[in-house]
């Protein structure tokens, strides 16, 4: 077991990292009404022209920014797309990325699921009822407790492997409600 530390959420995780995708580019994208709340899994997608919107690729968790999506609970990690492909979802995403030797693809989501990331978020949340967003410096200033690396994807494995339980069982009971 590893010691864990405080670090600045802007030194663990890459905010809306730049990528690179053009104009007219025809690629995966992920509209916020196929987002299923509290769900890892994206579970609908489609083939889109892009032309604007949030740009991530595998490992990036997305999470909702404006109200009420947010607390619905609106945040899914990425893992649906080809090998090297850039998708693309609504600007109304924040992209949350793993920074290369610090942080976990799959420890960053279950960081962005946690009630208190969460609530932060939501208390940032500012602008006219019922367009209200995230202010994402507020997160970026947010001191997290976080294990070392090798410890950050135990956990993430572990919680993954759990995720992927429950999605079996309520698959399952969906069978059996058929």
């Amino acid at each position: 077991m590893s010691e864990w530390r405080t670090i600045r959420a802007a030194d663990f995780i890459d905010f809306n990292p730049r990528l690179n995708l053009k104009k007219g580019a025809i690629t995966t994208k992920v509209a916020m009404d196929k987002l299923k709340p509290f769900t890892k899994k994206i579970p609908e997608t489609e083939k889109a022209e892009f032309n604007g919107g949030a740009k991530f690729c595998n490992g990036d968790t997305v999470m909702a920014r404006i109200t009420p999506c947010l607390e619905n609970g609106k945040t899914a990690y990425v893992d649906m797309l080809d090998d090297g492909e850039i998708g693309f979802g609504s600007t109304e995403f924040i992209v949350m990325r793993a920074k290369a030797g610090i942080s976990d693809p799959q420890f960053v989501y279950y960081t962005a699921i946690n009630p208190t990331f969460r609530n932060v978020a939501i208390k940032s949340m500012v602008g006219s009822s019922g367009r209200q967003r995230i202010q994402q410096s507020v997160l970026e200033e947010l001191e997290l407790s976080v294990p070392g690396l090798d410890e950050q994807r135990r956990i993430g494995a572990f919680l993954a492997e759990l995720d992927e339980k429950i999605a079996l069982n309520n698959k399952i009971n969906d069978n059996l409600a058929a």
